[in-house]
């Protein structure tokens, strides 16, 4: 439990996790694709960190819990030789077992302040605010990191996820943390997204659907 002296304070946290995950970050969010082959996931994340990526999101929701822990425990020393942050999706105890650097939560994912209090004051704890400001509202009152919208546009990973508008971006600038913008996003769309205000832009088969990821991120990196 925190002590009363350790009140959150997302730019603090943020400020003491890996260099490219300070106070503002601004580029490539890479979300791992399901794969049980430990051996490709690995190389392919390699490729896609070597890229410029500045987060990397570990999600594989049909793999076993030993599964998930075994490959996002592999995936840890690859993010830290690249000052990279490591997120798990919406698993605390993976993200606690392992000591990553942070856990995104969707809705129904557990709360944020338990995540806080479990991974502690520097932890980037990231919400799922879909299409609702005031879910992103909401998440900063709870003490989140960054929030994230989307789909911004059709994604083939989650095919009925609700849209969400550009604009919504500058409207959530007051709230004064990252924000991620995710669904459908590839180079072809993403700079309508970084000129609406998005800080992150969370990819999955944009990069990791490709025969070069590396250098699929290096081109959306450039784009900021």
């Amino acid at each position: 439990m925190m002590a009363e002296t350790d009140q959150f304070n997302p730019a603090t946290a943020l400020a003491h996790t890996p260099t490219s995950a300070k106070t503002t970050p601004r580029g490539v969010y890479a979300i791992t694709p399901d794969d049980e082959d430990d051996e490709r996931l690995l190389m392919r994340c390699e490729a896609v960190l070597a890229g410029g990526a500045q987060w990397l999101q570990y999600r594989n929701k049909p793999a076993s819990k030993a599964t998930r822990i075994r490959q996002a425990s592999g995936l840890l020393p690859l993010c830290r030789a690249r000052s990279v942050a490591l997120i798990i999706n919406d698993d605390l105890d993976v993200a606690t077992a392992i000591g990553a650097d942070g856990v995104h939560l969707g809705l129904g994912d557990g709360s944020i302040a338990a995540a806080r209090a479990a991974l502690g004051v520097d932890a980037i704890i990231g919400a799922t605010c879909h299409n609702r400001l005031d879910l992103a509202e909401r998440a900063v009152a709870e003490g989140a990191s960054y929030v994230a919208f989307g789909a911004f546009f059709p994604s083939p990973t989650k095919p009925e996820a609700v849209q969400a508008a550009p604009e919504l971006l500058a409207l959530s600038q007051s709230l004064g943390l990252p924000r991620v913008a995710i669904g459908g996003i590839n180079a072809d769309n993403a700079r309508l997204l970084i000129d609406a205000g998005a800080d992150l832009i969370a990819v999955i088969s944009a990069v990791f659907d490709t025969d070069d990821p590396q250098a699929a991120t290096r081109r959306l990196a450039d784009l900021f």
